[in-house]
């Protein structure tokens, strides 16, 4: 792997196309993350959501495993991954999202025509102190059982829309993103 940013995956030897600009990756995610869908019909919005050619695709788990290995920015994701809870909420936490991407990029990526999914979380990692650095710093405290200081106790207090709570999971459907890595 080296400096170029893929837009196409390998799926049985066969080369397909990948939607790869980060919205169409944060919709296959959301999708993925769909209580309301039972497992099979998760996987395969998001192989519908990332594969323009989802009609053509060889094999369902190979296209999925190769999507996951492209959102996981070209690294195989392991087989047994431990879960995590989930700190960011990609569809409720957009308004803190976008801003600090903005920052590190220097652009609005809400307004831009394409930025690459590798990019994307590019930038994401880049994100330094502020608002949403704050929010997830509290998130994760409260996710290990730490105690918060006495300012992330008030700011935790001011905005418990923004802290939000941790999105609750049947025990299959834990299993089945502990595997993916999602």
């Amino acid at each position: 792997m080296g400096w170029e940013l893929p837009t196409t995956v390998e799926v049985e030897g066969q080369t397909f196309a990948i939607r790869s600009d980060y919205r169409a990756v944060l919709d296959a995610i959301t999708a993925l993350n769909d209580a309301l869908l039972p497992t099979h019909l998760r996987v395969a919005a998001c192989l519908q959501i990332l594969y323009p050619a989802f009609d053509r695709l060889p094999d369902a788990g190979e296209a999925f495993r190769a999507a996951m290995t492209f959102i996981n920015l070209g690294q195989p994701v392991p087989d047994n991954q431990p879960a995590r809870p989930a700190l960011v909420h990609w569809d409720t936490d957009v308004q803190l999202i976008a801003p600090a991407i903005d920052k590190v990029l220097g652009y609005s990526c809400r307004a831009c025509a394409y930025l690459h999914w590798w990019e994307f979380v590019g930038a994401f990692r880049n994100i330094g102190r502020g608002l949403f650095a704050e929010v997830v710093a509290i998130r994760d405290k409260r996710a290990r059982g730490k105690k918060l200081d006495k300012s992330e106790q008030a700011f935790a207090r001011e905005n418990p829309d923004l802290i939000g709570t941790a999105v609750q999971m049947t025990s299959e459907e834990e299993e089945f993103f502990k595997r993916l890595g999602v």
